[in-house]
């Protein structure tokens, strides 16, 4: 990746949304999983290499049946890219708002408009800078890492030497933040006549191996910084807990689990929840199935008597203030932020948060 100091605001910019992607329908799916189990940076481990194709072949094959079934009681795909494409156009508005001659695009990472089809368009129209932009608030091998790498992998291929800059991540960015409360403040009066001692609040985030974190994956620290900030811009009084999501395979993951959590509680006869997506930025199958639908019904089955869900910030307009401001930041300096090296100076006891790749070479000066 090229990084140039002579990035500005009368170039003409392309911005682009690093995005997960989901299937665009029920045939879709099958070589969307496919395309997921084949990313090194999913599929890692010693000697993956050997098997990663049959693997994923295997795995694709046979969740495909059971996820199609959740697919269809969401309109039959994905709408992750519906709402990135407003996300998109929004953004795009107010950057030109700001006499920023910007164009947004959408890279998705393993289904339609794909990485390399982006970088295409970016070569053939005469673009000065680019801004990759991950629709990922806290970084992680699994998201911005991978987004990265295919990025470097099709510029490299296809010959494309736009300087770019890379937004590595932003958890506890003020914008952020505030979108994240209004939206709580507006399911939270959801709950007629009751106490706001007796509503949990539930921060829920995607998860990922443990193996992850103990080779310097910041994503934990980070998901704690903006649970952190979160609930002190807020001010409630309700009790809160953070919780991680969405586990594939036997590995250890980070715990508790958002279902166990949601049982937890109404065990403990607590009976009305509101679960809150943390690193969702954008509605798909895993808020609008898997906690809307299976977590729901799970913990309405267990006792619980109000379920609620804050929805993803999607193109709520103080979040797309927040994309327009990080891009700002990057067309009028260098300077990466820290976040990393700061989070891990107040939490020494965790390893080493050395896949970040800005703070990488401070930590470790740190370090000795």
């Amino acid at each position: 990746m090229t990084v140039n100091s002579k990035l500005t605001f009368n170039k003409k910019t392309a911005v682009v949304l690093f995005q997960l992607g989901g299937p665009d329908s029920l045939e879709a799916i099958e070589p969307f999983l496919y395309n997921l189990f084949m990313d090194p940076d999913i599929i890692d481990f010693p000697g993956a290499f050997l098997v990663r194709k049959p693997l994923a072949k295997l795995i694709s094959s046979r969740r495909s049946v059971k996820v199609a079934k959740n697919y269809k009681q969401i309109g039959g795909k994905s709408p992750i890219l519906d709402l990135t494409q407003h996300q998109a156009s929004a953004l795009e508005s107010v950057l030109r708002l700001q006499n920023i001659d910007a164009r947004v695009f959408i890279a998705m990472r393993y289904w339609h408009p794909m990485t390399d089809e982006v970088v295409q368009k970016i070569k053939a129209d005469g673009f000065e800078q680019v801004i990759l932009l991950p629709l990922y608030p806290q970084f992680s091998q699994a998201t911005t890492r991978s987004s990265m790498n295919e990025w470097k992998r099709e510029s490299k291929k296809q010959g494309c030497v736009v300087p770019t800059k890379l937004v590595c991540c932003y958890p506890s960015h003020p914008l952020f933040v505030e979108a994240l409360v209004d939206n709580i403040n507006s399911a939270l009066a959801r709950f007629h006549k009751i106490a706001s001692t007796d509503i949990d609040l539930i921060f829920s985030a995607h998860g990922v191996p443990l193996s992850y974190i103990k080779r310097g994956d910041p994503y934990q620290l980070q998901i704690e910084e903006t649970v952190r900030c979160i609930v002190e811009r807020g001010k409630w009084n309700s009790p809160h807990t953070l919780c991680y999501q969405s586990k594939v395979g036997p590995m250890k993951w980070l715990k508790p689990s958002l279902i166990e959590t949601a049982e937890y509680l109404a065990g403990k006869n607590r009976k009305h929840l509101l679960v809150i997506p943390v690193a969702f930025v954008t509605d798909h199958i895993e808020t609008l199935h898997e906690i809307n639908i299976d977590v729901r019904r799970h913990a309405m089955e267990h006792g619980v008597q109000q379920f609620e869900l804050t929805p993803a910030l999607n193109d709520y307009p103080k979040f797309i203030q927040c994309l327009a401001r990080i891009v700002q930041a990057q067309l009028a300096s260098d300077v990466q932020p820290n976040t990393c090296e700061v989070l891990w100076k107040n939490h020494k006891d965790r390893p080493i948060p050395t896949l970040c790749p800005w703070s990488k070479s401070q930590i470790a000066k740190n370090k000795s």
